[in-house]
């Protein structure tokens, strides 16, 4: 398995909770992968092709409602909140659903158009909905812990090709991310800059996002996540920046939209700032080859801003590819 973050070390549990011997290879330890970075909302995001992003995101939505009940030691919980569109003007049902996930608004348990008084003031309707909220340093510690108590192994260095991770295994599994774009290689990956402002919550309990950018400011989204932590205020989607470095002027912007919608964000103190290359792709990766040396790859990477959202059920397509090739030691 070469990745440790949410994508690779999900994949490495179901294998190795199904009989797989597992290994997994990574530069980077959990903690510092773009893992670690993301808010942690289960909602598809910046990620094709639809069809089979809703039905992975299905999966996960489902894993991680079980893992909610148990909210300290997995770092999933389950948070209401409303999806919104400033200034859109919805009927009975709500306004239209974001463009190709009609069946993930038509799946998701208790989903249903906001009320009035559920939305705040610029946002004429939207949607409401109660779905896992992960703390994403806890659930990385938790999957570390998990795929331990299944026998995986994680060893910490970069791995230089796919012949060289092929090496005296009958399998791969390539879940390296925007590492991908060097080591397959694959110039269709390509990083997508988030960056985001955690302040010190003023007492918002429920999440909520709002599609305010439109296409002449697409880089730009505004979100809100109340995590033990703080509360997440985001964010952006800069496609081809590679900078891991906060920019000031960007995180005042965020925290400008942000109180557009709830003022009492603007007085909150500020208790970080965060950047994180989300490894976006045309379309998610996840397909088997043969290696020249014979050896079964199997690639997941490509997952844009859902990897959190899709990572469960891209790890049961994971565990199928290899069933296919190879049987449990």
């Amino acid at each position: 398995m070469i990745g440790a973050g949410v994508i690779g070390l999900t994949s490495a549990i179901v294998l190795a909770e199904a009989g797989y011997r597992v290994r997994v290879v990574a530069r980077d330890a959990a903690d510092d992968t773009t893992s670690a970075v993301a808010g942690g909302l289960c909602w598809p995001y910046l990620i094709r092709p639809y069809e089979e992003a809703v039905r992975w995101s299905l999966r996960s939505l489902e894993v991680f409602t079980g893992l909610a009940g148990r909210p300290a030691e997995t770092g999933a919980r389950l948070v209401a909140g409303v999806t919104a569109g400033a200034g859109t003007a919805g009927g009975a049902r709500g306004p239209a659903p974001e463009e190709g996930l009609g069946a993930w608004y038509a799946a998701v348990p208790g989903l249903r158009p906001a009320r009035a008084e559920e939305l705040p003031p610029g946002c004429g309707a939207g949607w409401w909905a109660r779905t896992p909220l992960v703390e994403m340093p806890v659930h990385l510690r938790y999957l570390e812990r998990r795929l331990a108590a299944a026998g995986g192994t994680v060893v910490a260095r970069p791995v230089a090709s796919l012949a060289e991770a092929a090496d005296g295994v009958r399998a791969v599994v390539n879940c390296s991310g925007l590492g991908a774009r060097e080591l397959v290689p694959d110039d269709g990956v390509q990083p997508v800059q988030g960056q985001l402002v955690i302040v010190e919550n003023p007492g918002i309990e429920e999440w909520f996002t709002v599609a305010d950018a439109g296409a002449e400011d697409a880089a730009n989204s505004t979100y809100l996540l109340p995590q033990p932590f703080g509360l997440v205020l985001g964010g952006t989607a800069r496609e081809g920046a590679w900078s891991r470095e906060p920019d000031p002027a960007v995180a005042e912007a965020i925290v400008a939209r942000c109180a557009r919608y709830f003022p009492q964000v603007a007085r909150a103190r500020v208790l970080a700032h965060r950047v994180g290359l989300r490894p976006a792709r045309p379309a998610v990766r996840l397909a088997a080859e043969r290696l020249p040396d014979g050896t079964v790859c199997v690639h997941n990477y490509g997952h844009g801003g859902a990897g959190v959202t899709v990572s469960w059920g891209c790890a049961d397509e994971v565990l199928r590819l290899v069933r296919d090739a190879v049987a449990p030691a």
